[in-house]
């Protein structure tokens, strides 16, 4: 019969895993990392040649909390964890950076927090 259904799932780690294969971070210009789930999302910069995360901010985060609770949905709260991301980097004296979105389309909340990095001054 032919086409074969593929878990979205299991699509978007084989396209994370291509991604990874690219885009490497180093200590001047470290990877920011999204990870996304229902309900929160995630962001850390990486030095690969290390392997150790500089820095990390999510929705859950406790500096964040009264922040997320006045945003108006999931999209504002990715926002502002992009703009809190970058207010973090460049307390660490980074201002370029290389995105991994993970295999997550470019769009709504992964295109948010590149969004609000980048209106906080970071250089992807």
């Amino acid at each position: 019969m032919g086409f074969k259904r593929i878990d979205p799932r299991i699509r978007r780690v084989r396209k994370k895993r291509a991604i990874k294969r690219k885009i490497i971070g180093t200590a001047v210009r470290p990877r920011l990392v999204v990870f996304r789930s229902l309900k929160n999302i995630y962001a850390q910069l990486v030095d690969d040649s290390v392997k150790k995360t500089l820095t990390t901010v999510s929705t859950v985060s406790k500096e964040l909390k009264e922040e997320i609770k006045k945003a108006e949905n999931k999209t504002q709260a990715a926002q502002i964890v992009g703009k809190a991301l970058a207010e973090k980097a460049q307390a660490l004296n980074i201002k370029r950076i290389v995105f991994d979105r993970s295999g997550y389309l470019y769009h709504g909340r992964v295109k948010a927090l590149a969004d609000g990095a980048r209106q906080a001054g970071l250089e992807f």
